[in-house]
């Protein structure tokens, strides 16, 4: 764990040798992570800017501006971010993840459900991404496909409290209470906190 000093010095030594090689794309990309791991985000967005313009394969700069960008709120920004990440890895399924994370942000429904679909075919495993492709066909209101979507999450990660979440509020959107609050319940069980609003329309129908 570094100590503000380390960081400081860290930080230093970066700034050194940018300023006697300043075409160092690594020392702009390692003075972006220190930057971003003190939360001064504008300064490692002009970090990681630098990098990139000096490599053109600095893959991991735009993945760093995308996360800084979801934390800036700029939903925009993340995808172009990520869609440039993808563009240099195209096997990098979490980019793919990130895209369609921002357009179901943005309620841009048929764009989530495309970029999610991609993420898990390159990586079937990122639970993050069915649960948010769940959410995805919820808000277009195709509630059977997110059941579907919900139903194949929860039996590949039997323990991810979001997904039965999620699969809770697929099944009450289909009416079929006593499934919603099954799965609500072992989200609940795994610890995941169901919003309080959600539990109250389940319990007239406990």
């Amino acid at each position: 764990m570094k100590t503000p000093q380390d960081a400081e010095e860290f930080i230093a030594e970066q700034k050194k040798q940018l300023a006697e090689n300043p075409e160092c794309a690594n020392s702009s990309y390692n003075l972006g992570v220190a930057f971003m791991e003190q939360g001064r985000l504008d300064e490692a967005i002009e970090a990681f800017n630098d990098a990139i313009n000096e490599s053109a394969r600095m893959f991991e700069g735009y993945v760093n501006l995308g996360y800084i960008y979801f934390q800036k709120g700029d939903l925009d920004r993340v995808v172009e971010c990520n869609r440039k990440a993808v563009q240099l890895e195209p096997r990098y399924a979490r980019g793919f993840a990130n895209i369609g994370f921002a357009f179901l942000q943005m309620q841009k429904s048929d764009e989530a459900i495309e970029a999610l679909g991609q993420a898990i075919e390159l990586n079937p495993r990122i639970a993050q991404a069915w649960s948010n492709l769940i959410n995805a066909h919820l808000q277009k209101g195709d509630v059977d496909k997110a059941v579907e979507v919900g139903e194949k999450l929860v039996e590949m990660a039997p323990e991810f409290g979001l997904g039965h979440n999620n699969l809770a509020a697929a099944y009450f959107n289909r009416d079929e209470f006593d499934k919603a609050i099954e799965h609500a319940d072992k989200a609940a069980s795994l610890g995941f906190q169901v919003h309080p609003e959600f539990l109250k329309q389940l319990e007239p129908h406990r």
